[in-house]
């Protein structure tokens, strides 16, 4: 009999470990362009507030990884950010989870982390941790913790680190690209990525722009738009940066090396409509996008580079755009270390995801 076969085969696999066929992932095929480009309106500003700060040629590695560090700012708005979650090392059942690449919030109760193994070109995995019960057990106040989780103590795990378990699931690889953009849409509690793949890094391998939605219970995508961002001549091969605000605007930013882009729009189930706003900013924070990031209390959009982080208001994005040099604010940081994302737990204050002792530092002030 067909169904008893394949119990069979489905409760085999399963003893074995063997991969198990997953929920149907639908890619909805947009016709139309998701882009409106309107040349004539664009104009340059001159945001001199922001400056430039290169890659550095080597990153700076943390030599103690088991306590509390700071990332302070050197030049421009000052902050610090201060250790709050030292990330697991290795992960669940020893698996080395990669690089973390971008880092969502969806408020206090759940952080999701996307790690991308470098041998596993294009793919990666979401991470996903209950935030709320590992500050109840004091996860915060003892970082080591947390980033032990999953090394036994002669052979065993301690009673804490069975607690801590509890709060973290790890999901299935997935095709994530480059794995830099997961975001968190405040107005229908949403989490949505680029599936951006690279053939080399920075080299899309098409112009076609994928954006996924994330299952946030399964940890894997259920359906993503493919469409085009192609207008009046302008052809944008999707991004690599993803951020919502409390309206559901979706945002994202790049630079075509001349001056930054900032486009703004909105994903549907099956559509996706984006517009490069008018105003080119004629500086940007540094060699590397990495980030873009929306502060849901200051509702301002941050763009991320390497120890280089920009600021403006949202709303002064609107119509023609009433953005000046006033409007931002920008801060140069130190030590060296690779920014890859900021996130809000519903305050004020960054959650910011570093790399190079993979770790998330809060801010102490809004920011």
């Amino acid at each position: 009999m067909r169904w008893v076969k394949t119990l069979l085969c489905f409760v085999l696999a399963m003893t074995l470990g063997a991969p198990v066929a997953q929920a149907k992932y639908h890619v909805y095929h947009q016709k139309s362009s998701g882009l409106i480009y309107h040349r004539r309106h664009m104009r340059y500003l001159n945001n001199h507030k922001v400056h430039y700060v290169r890659v550095p040629k080597r990153y700076y590695h943390v030599h103690h990884v088991g306590i509390e560090h700071k990332i302070q700012s050197q030049r421009g708005k000052k902050v610090t950010f201060t250790t709050r979650y030292i990330l697991p090392y290795p992960g669940k059942n020893s698996q080395h989870w990669g690089n973390p690449q971008s880092i969502a919030m969806d408020g206090k109760k759940y952080m999701y982390i996307v790690y991308c193994p470098t041998n596993l070109r294009n793919k990666g995995r979401i991470v996903r941790f209950n935030i709320a019960n590992l500050d109840s057990i004091g996860v915060r106040l003892h970082p080591k913790e947390l980033r032990d989780a999953y090394v036994k103590n002669h052979g065993k795990f301690s009673y804490i680190q069975k607690q801590i378990h509890k709060c973290i699931k790890a999901g299935p690889i997935f095709t994530t690209g480059h794995g830099q953009s997961l975001a968190y849409n405040w107005k229908n509690h949403g989490l949505y990525m680029w599936r951006d793949k690279e053939r080399a890094p920075r080299i899309p391998v098409s112009n076609w722009g994928y954006i996924q939605h994330i299952n946030s219970k399964s940890l894997r995508p259920d359906f993503a738009i493919r469409f085009r961002l192609s207008s009046h001549g302008l052809t944008v091969p999707g991004g690599h940066d993803l951020t919502f605000d409390k309206k559901g605007n979706a945002y994202f930013w790049s630079f075509p090396g001349w001056c930054a882009y900032v486009f703004k729009g909105k994903i549907h189930h099956r559509s996706v409509k984006f517009k490069l706003t008018y105003q080119k900013l004629r500086h940007w924070p540094g060699t590397r996008i990495q980030s873009m990031g929306y502060n849901p209390i200051r509702k301002r959009l941050l763009l991320l580079s390497d120890a280089s982080v920009a600021s403006f208001p949202a709303k002064k994005l609107k119509g023609h755009g009433h953005l000046t040099n006033g409007s931002f604010e920008w801060t140069q940081f130190g030590p060296k270390r690779e920014f890859e994302g900021i996130a809000y737990d519903g305050t004020a204050k960054g959650n910011l995801l570093v790399n190079h002792c993979p770790e998330v530092l809060q801010a102490n002030h809004a920011y």
